[in-house]
């Protein structure tokens, strides 16, 4: 097979040769061996790269537009769907909270949303333009739309950053300055003159550059020793995807070898082996089943369908011409062109024939390109400079010190995806007013929806600023605010992450600077997490256990509930005096003892050692046991019933348990009402489970029906607004419960649904 693909510059073979070359065609087998065993491989030869003028002319090689239209056309549609769903579209009304007072997280602090109506104009215009790019019509203008309309969303709310967001926008950007409007387009119907018309090379180069480094700096990445060791992302191999490997492997091995081993090897050989034409049918096999498991395995919108939509940049360009061409004729005429004969462009470099003027002369014809434009040279430079930069960003934290904290920068552009696990023990708002010297306490999360800024040190600090401002309202002066946070990322101890003693208000911080209030993650303890399972799988079902590291000089403040019996303190490390508030009482622990604390009541664990002390509390949920011991109860009564083994008649309150299915029963006891109702979501589950697979898509499409129908009801709504002016408040509130309607069938899943999570949370 002849190699057409390059390493970041592969092309069809034909694509730069001339109609002319149809007068004499040379036999393949002739051109290869005029090949050099690099252009077999790569797509260009060694000459190519020697010089700046032989590199501008590579990177303006005449290619076939095909499969940048395709891709062009797909990006477009998927960010449409996007622009509904991740960019929040159907919920922009509650993601904004117009006029509520709210601390938002802009990159910049200028940022600042517009009055609602104003942002439903703002994505409307970002759909068009999304529209647009899938069309192909008004190409230009409408990847500006997109383009302008996207990144403003992106810097506004850091919270919602992650890789895939940050690629979308990236991938818009490189549109707009591509040919992307060549093949299958509205505008080549529009334009002759650019319909099915030849591409420069480097609109591939870079596209395919980009995804080399998505898979392989995220492969980079996972060489981290919590993901090598299997900590990131343990919990994922209990997910029932992975229950076909359960028949041969346990749960821990699932987890280290196939979650973390495999998901290693896949990112840093993905780039690499859809790049050669031997290997890419196996890469194809592998990156898609990996991105399918992924559309299930995490809520991370099209990016799974964003990345299968890239895989065929790095087939031929020609692919979509030959794929097409196998479907019946009637059909070509809606159909991209399958005609293989692209029609010379202005944005690319030709090579001219040049022959030898005398007979003798055994030197072979030599192809020289015609004459370079400045745009061809622009072209080069910008190719360069963007893939060095690419490669530059995921390791520029050294720059942006501010943004650094356990992880290196802003969760969003180092590539470092589900490297890092975090869950949240202990969140602690202290406020003191700075005149009277009140303290009091404020709900976490209070005046945002975002809980992303317990971990970041530039969002702690807007946030700090933010609250700084709405609490001289109520009456505190010049507050001063406090954060207690505790963390645990990959599994380790719980510790805190930022330092309780430092007002965030005051607080120095710079994006050039590191971070002078950031507490240092204990890494000499991570050795622990090997213990912790060990005693982890030595406890029975009801039993928890909380692991805590802290600080010299520091203490931990906590109140035992009353549903959490026989909680007690064990010390792994260091010495604790553990002060119980009530009794007025200190007990100092030395590793290997332990303390029982009462419930109900307040404590404080002071580290007193001068290095960090490791503990754990021990507890058991008294109120989640009796719960579960009482289900079980009436679950074995409601079958002694129902297969006749019970004689003695049920009191009225436990006669729901005996009603029919279907029949509409009112259970005056809570633990039987909750009872039922779990059973009924049980049954929801099984039900969704065993359901079929047009069942399962039907039940999806009307979901995402209901989910689209409201973002564009409400978009409709904010333009009449913004036309005509606001209507009466009857009209208004009607038009929005129309908008908010939803599926039947939805409404008594979700309530019950609501009630099993409460009672989790028990």
């Amino acid at each position: 097979m002849e190699a057409r693909d390059a390493t970041a510059a592969a092309l069809v073979g034909s694509d730069g040769d001339e109609q002319p070359t149809k007068k004499d065609p040379a036999p393949r087998k002739d051109k290869q061996q005029t090949e050099s065993k690099m252009e077999r491989i790569f797509g260009f030869r060694r000459e190519d790269l020697t010089s700046w003028r032989s590199l501008v002319v590579l990177l303006n090689r005449p290619t076939d537009p095909a499969s940048l239209g395709i891709f062009r056309c797909l990006f477009g549609l998927l960010m449409a769907i996007d622009v509904t769903q991740e960019r929040g579209l159907s919920h922009l009304d509650y993601k904004y909270l117009d006029g509520a007072p709210v601390c938002r997280f802009p990159l910049f602090n200028f940022l600042q949303p517009l009055s609602l109506d104003w942002m439903y104009l703002v994505y409307l215009v970002m759909f068009l333009g999304a529209v647009g790019i899938m069309l192909g019509c008004f190409y230009r203008l409408s990847c500006l739309m997109f383009l302008s309309t996207y990144w403003y969303i992106f810097f506004l709310d850091k919270t919602a950053w992650n890789n895939h967001s940050y690629l979308y926008g990236l991938i818009g950007f490189q549109l707009t300055l591509m040919d992307g409007n060549r093949y299958w387009s509205v505008d080549g119907l529009r334009r002759p003159s650019i319909r099915n018309a030849h591409v420069p090379l480097w609109n591939y180069t870079v596209l395919r550059t980009q995804i080399f480094i998505v898979y392989f700096i995220a492969g980079i990445k996972k060489l981290d020793a919590d993901w090598v060791e299997g900590y990131s992302m343990s919990y994922l191999a209990h997910h029932w995807l992975f229950d076909p490997f359960k028949v041969i492997l346990p749960v821990d091995l699932i987890s280290l070898l196939v979650v973390h081993g495999c998901g290693l090897v896949l990112d840093l050989t993905a780039g690499y082996l859809l790049f050669f034409d031997v290997t890419r049918p196996y890469a194809f096999f592998f990156v898609s089943y990996f991105h399918c498991m992924n559309s299930q395995l995490f809520s991370i919108g099209m990016f799974s369908y964003t990345m299968l939509a890239t895989s065929p940049l790095f087939c031929y360009p020609d692919w979509p011409r030959r794929f097409f061409a196998r479907f019946p004729a009637f059909l070509r005429a809606v159909l991209p062109l399958t005609s293989t004969d692209p029609q010379p462009s202005s944005s690319c470099v030709y090579n001219e024939i040049h022959s030898a003027s005398s007979e003798r002369q055994e030197t072979p014809p030599v192809a020289k390109a015609s004459k370079l434009r400045l745009k061809h040279k622009l072209a080069a430079i910008f190719t360069i400079l963007y893939i060095t930069e690419q490669f530059f960003m995921p390791y520029s934290h050294f720059i942006t010190k501010g943004y650094n904290n356990w992880t290196n920068g802003l969760y969003g552009y180092s590539w470092d995806m589900m490297v890092h696990s975090r869950s949240h023990q202990h969140v602690k708002i202290t406020y003191k007013d700075g005149k009277t010297g009140e303290i009091g306490y404020l709900n976490p999360g209070v005046f945002t929806q975002s809980r992303r800024w317990k971990d970041h040190g530039d969002m702690l600090k807007q946030y700090a600023t933010c609250l700084s401002h709405f609490l001289p309202r109520y009456n505190i002066s010049e507050p001063e605010i406090y954060f207690d946070i505790w963390v645990s990322i990959n599994e380790r101890f719980q510790q805190r992450i930022f330092d309780p003693r430092v007002d965030i208000v005051k607080a120095d911080w710079s994006p050039f600077q590191s971070n002078p209030w950031l507490m240092p993650l204990l890494v000499d303890l991570s050795p622990w997490r090997t213990k912790f399972q060990e005693i982890e799988g030595s406890l029975d079902n009801q039993t928890e256990i909380v692991f805590i590291a802290d600080f010299p000089g520091l203490h931990l403040e906590n109140f035992v509930s009353e549903d959490l019996g026989n909680t007690s303190i064990h010390v792994l490390q260091g010495k604790v005096n553990v002060e119980v508030v009530e009794e007025k009482k200190n007990y100092t622990l030395q590793p290997g003892e332990k303390i029982k604390v009462p419930a109900g009541a307040y404590h404080k664990v002071y580290t007193v050692s001068d290095d960090p002390s490791c503990y754990m509390y021990i507890y058991v949920n008294t109120t989640e046991a009796a719960l579960q011991e009482n289900f079980t109860k009436l679950f074995e009564l409601q079958e002694r019933v129902r297969n006749g083994t019970e004689t003695e008649p049920l009191p009225p309150e436990l006669q729901p348990l005996i009603a029919p299915e279907g029949d509409e029963v009112n259970a005056t006891d809570p633990i039987v009402q909750l009872f039922l109702k779990r059973q009924r979501r049980m049954k929801e589950v099984k039900k969704r489970r065993e359901a079929g697979v047009l069942e399962r898509l039907e039940r999806f499409a009307v979901k995402k029906y209901y989910t689209i129908r409201r973002g564009f009801l409400m978009a409709a709504i904010a333009m009449r607004n913004l036309a005509v002016g606001l209507p009466p408040l009857e009209q208004l509130t009607r038009e929005v419960a129309f908008a908010n309607m939803k599926a039947p069938q939805a409404d008594g899943s979700q309530d019950e649904l609501k009630d099993e999570v409460g009672h989790g949370e028990l």
